[in-house]
């Protein structure tokens, strides 16, 4: 089975509404009919039903940074799955090691979120992965198994036929410490070995995306790794160029 590489763009709390605007009419105007991989963005969710309309039609997919564990009710500041389909959400990042980070989110809400994706017919960009006190420690499988465990447990090992997972290495991310590729395809073959455990062909259908700080200059590489399927992109995918670069590497 041939997996079709993934590209996502992550836009995090950056952009206003014109350069938001600017940056998704660069990348349609720059991304070929032909490209061998698909295209998302996540822009903030302010954006979401303008960019939304720009993305009506097109090949680039729309998704969203998160989104809330309950389908409705009295949950300020959370959105819900049906509002965000009703937009257009192909896409929700659920686990971004930021949410579980800086905004405490446990497992066990992660898979929350995850399972209310899945429901409303929304495809979840599920993120694991270790910090570098972890990696020092020799836990980095340790804590992707009770990371992936949560959403089995809740959703089973078929939900991700629906679903993505995305590997974050957050000790690379910002400390000035890099993977290697070799270093991301073991984490992802690992990820792919233990689905397999359960059903093969899940595993074998399943899009492992690499979240460790992809750029331009070591996409290709990263890409050509067996069992990584492409990438969540940060930073460089608010650069219409580099952006467009690393998509036309996978």
């Amino acid at each position: 089975m041939a997996r079709r590489p993934l590209v996502v763009g992550n836009w995090k709390m950056n952009c206003t509404r014109a350069t938001a605007q600017q940056l998704l009419a660069d990348l349609l105007a720059g991304l070929p009919a032909d490209a061998k991989a698909q295209v998302g963005v996540c822009p903030a969710y302010v954006f979401i039903p303008e960019l939304g309309a720009m993305l009506a039609g097109q090949s680039i997919a729309l998704g969203a940074q998160n989104v809330a564990d309950q389908d409705q009710g009295a949950f300020t500041g959370e959105i819900s799955a049906s509002m965000l389909k009703e937009f257009g959400c192909a896409y929700a990042i659920v686990g971004h090691s930021e949410r579980r980070l800086v905004y405490g989110e446990t497992n066990a809400l992660v898979a929350a979120r995850y399972a209310k994706a899945i429901e409303h017919g929304i495809t979840p960009i599920f993120c694991v992965g270790e910090t570098l006190e972890e990696r020092e420690q020799d836990k980095t499988f340790a804590v992707i198994d009770e990371q992936l465990q949560a959403v089995l447990d809740l959703c089973g090992v078929a939900s991700l036929s629906k679903a993505v997972i995305a590997y974050e290495p957050v000790w690379a991310i910002g400390t000035g410490r890099t993977a290697t590729t070799e270093q991301a395809q073991e984490v992802h073959a690992y990820i792919r070995g233990q689905i397999a455990k359960l059903d093969a062909d899940v595993a074998e259908g399943l899009q492992i995306l690499y979240g460790g700080s992809v750029k331009a200059d070591n996409a290709e590489a990263l890409f050509g790794m067996p069992d990584v399927d492409g990438g969540l992109v940060g930073g460089a995918s608010l650069d219409a160029k580099s952006f467009l670069a690393i998509c036309l590497a996978a």
